[in-house]
């Protein structure tokens, strides 16, 4: 289990810097509904976290056993590595489009959700986990956990480390907020602006750090 552990570690430091839930957090937080709404969301970005990685060890179960067929260690092995050459190409696109496009404003969508309601945040927050990045961090963690063999309560402890660190750059504003509004609104302000100028950057670079990571893992165990 420790293994399993130390290979959903990065993966799940992926999933916590992603910038678009950070922002997203900090933006409800500054609107008038913020205290309404980030509950909301942050329930429902954890859930989205610990559904999707459970649907991707579950949907990892249709490999066999490695320690019961070599075959099978392989075939985890280049599945780990496919999705790592994919999380280098997302990162690369989205660092070539933030270079071609440079910009501080943030996207319409982005920008509206100090207007959504409880039951609409819960859902984006939800949603958010299977934009193609989030979905190929969680099945890389999937991964990781089928290819350690382990039993259902040694997967579920596993699950619950990776979803409580994805979620802690979401979980700690929102409750900060929630016990000091006032005196967390300016970290929040200054963390906006951070963000509209560093994310993509900081983001594609990790991601792309973490997919050069998963290859070099699935390459190993070939």
């Amino acid at each position: 289990m420790l293994q399993a552990i130390g290979h959903i570690l990065p993966i799940a430091l992926a999933v916590a810097i992603s910038s678009v839930p950070i922002m997203a957090t900090i933006v409800i937080l500054l609107s008038p509904k913020g205290t309404k709404t980030a509950l909301p969301f942050l329930i429902g970005w954890v859930l989205g976290i610990a559904v999707i990685v459970t649907l991707c060890t579950l949907s990892a179960q249709a490999i066999p056993a490695p320690r019961s067929d070599r075959r099978a260690a392989t075939a985890i092995a280049v599945a780990a590595i496919l999705v790592g050459i994919a999380l280098v190409v997302v990162a690369i696109v989205e660092w070539r489009r933030g270079r071609r496009h440079p910009s501080d404003a943030l996207p319409k969508w982005l920008a509206s959700v100090d207007k959504l309601g409880p039951w609409s945040a819960f859902g984006i927050a939800f949603a958010l986990n299977v934009r193609p990045k989030g979905l190929l961090l969680a099945i890389a963690a999937g991964l990781a956990i089928r290819a350690a063999n382990l039993s259902v309560g040694q997967s579920a402890i596993v699950i619950a480390i990776y979803t409580v660190i994805g979620a802690l750059t979401v979980a700690v504003p929102v409750i900060m907020s929630l016990v000091d509004r006032k005196g967390t609104e300016p970290r929040l302000l200054e963390s906006k602006e951070w963000l509209a100028h560093n994310s993509v950057a900081v983001t594609s670079l990790i991601v792309l750090v973490i997919g050069v990571v998963i290859i070099g893992a699935g390459i190993a165990n070939l």
